[in-house]
């Protein structure tokens, strides 16, 4: 595979999705839909990446180490290959894919590669489908060899080639001595004056040149060109990833309400209850259970957690074995050790809690002045009371106690009890008093 090289077209302004964000930069299971196939064309390790896109997209940056092109003007999908042919060599193949259509599969591609290297000699193989709606797809035309002949557009199509099952997906990998040649025929003679690179294939032929044709499967094909294709993707993923999950050993309360990203990581003997959300980078260890209308990302759940329901953890939370984390508590950027407990309505950011401390309800840490974020640290064995304000940069000590209701601005020694909070004040007879003071006023 060291010999292959991969174009992206990723040019396509998809004015379809009514969006100022381009069509391949919209959220595909939690990163955007250009990743895959990026993902993809690394996984094949290839000599070269190039991703060709509009002008608007020039500064592109990704996780993925590629080459960038722009292709302006606008001028068909074999135009957009002729703008990467200064980063491409003649030896090898080079493999075209579409940064919109994020869904295709290594093993498919791989079947495109070893027929390459089983007979060099062919010029094109193009990717075939046989999808149940065959509107709107160019039509592959075999001769009696099983040879693919002509890629017939599906405006050209005569009224028996209508029926014809196996369409065109766009994907193709071709000979790299033969690219520049096959490309420099190509001609605009069409209604939209572009250059289209299926017409290669008719090209090679008329040239006496072999290609040929490997099969796939229609779902591996679906485009991102509306907001309907973005749902339909997503709810094909989904449903792949929830399949997996549970063949891994993970119950689903209710499969369709639980929602999972791309990298998502769940252990065996995890339960996930309804209207669970799993945002990218969440890692959920053996015999963990997270109730209804939890919301996770960038979260480590450990061994045995509870978590919810109705929690929000984000931004690097990271939750040790036997941890609880209940209803109505968000926290973030925050690790509790071994057996720490905040079960009820909280806030817990940019915070260290020790092992086995219990965190009260309506327990708050004020982590951020307007200006900067400051962290807290609470020990080991530490009691924080019911409805406490803990102002960062702070520390409690092990095993120190905050009394419910106080605002802790100063550090904690171990074993200490901290109490703030005003005195309390009883006036007898106060409160009708107050009343009496209030109608009279209502009535002046």
């Amino acid at each position: 595979m060291n010999q292959l090289q991969i174009v992206i077209l990723a040019a396509g302004q998809g004015t379809r999705m009514k969006s100022e964000l381009p069509k391949i930069l919209h959220s595909l299971g939690g990163r955007p839909a250009l990743y895959y196939v990026l993902d993809l064309a690394h996984q094949l390790k290839p000599q070269e990446v190039v991703l060709v896109v509009s002008p608007s997209l020039k500064d592109i940056h990704t996780p993925f180490a590629h080459k960038t092109v722009v292709q302006h003007p606008a001028q068909g999908t074999g135009d957009a290959v002729k703008w990467a042919l200064p980063h491409l060599k003649e030896d090898g193949h080079v493999l075209i894919l579409y940064g919109d259509t994020p869904l295709i599969q290594k093993e498919t591609i791989e079947r495109m590669i070893q027929l390459s290297q089983r007979q060099p000699e062919v010029a094109i193989i193009l990717l075939g489908m046989s999808p149940d709606n065959k509107q709107g797809y160019a039509r592959l035309i075999l001769n009696d060899k099983g040879e693919l002949d002509d890629v017939i557009e599906y405006k050209d199509l005569s009224p028996t080639q209508h029926e014809i099952s196996l369409c065109n997906s766009g994907v193709m990998l071709i000979r790299g001595d033969l690219l520049n040649s096959l490309l420099s025929s190509l001609t605009p003679d069409n209604a939209a004056k572009e250059y289209y690179l299926p017409e290669i294939v008719r090209i090679a032929r008329k040239k006496g040149d072999s290609c040929k044709v490997v099969e796939g499967e229609a779902t591996e094909f679906m485009g991102i060109n509306t907001r309907q294709d973005l749902a339909q993707a997503e709810a094909f993923l989904q449903d792949k990833w929830r399949h997996q999950a549970m063949t891994g050993g993970v119950t689903l309360v209710d499969p369709k309400t639980t929602y999972f990203s791309y990298d998502t990581k769940v252990a065996s003997d995890v339960c996930l209850h309804p209207c669970v959300v799993l945002g990218p980078g969440v890692v959920i260890e053996k015999g963990a259970e997270i109730f209804s209308f939890c919301k996770l990302s960038e979260t480590h759940v450990g061994p045995h957690v509870h978590v919810g329901p109705f929690a929000h953890l984000r931004g690097g939370v990271v939750l040790e074995e036997h941890v609880e984390i209940g209803n109505f508590v968000e926290v973030k950027q925050a690790t509790f050790n071994a057996k720490a407990k905040a079960k009820h309505l909280s806030y817990i950011g940019d915070t260290e809690v020790g092992p086995k401390a219990n965190i009260g309800a309506g327990t708050i840490t004020c982590n951020y002045d307007g200006v900067n974020k400051s962290k807290t640290y609470i020990g080991e064995g530490v009691f924080i009371g019911s409805n406490s304000s803990l102002i960062a940069p702070l520390s409690i000590g092990d095993y120190a106690i905050v009394g419910a209701g106080s605002v802790i601005t100063q550090d904690v020694e171990s074993r200490s009890l901290a109490i703030a909070r005003s005195e309390q004040i009883i006036r007898e007879n106060g409160a009708d008093k107050l009343r009496e003071k209030r109608q009279k006023r209502k009535d002046s």
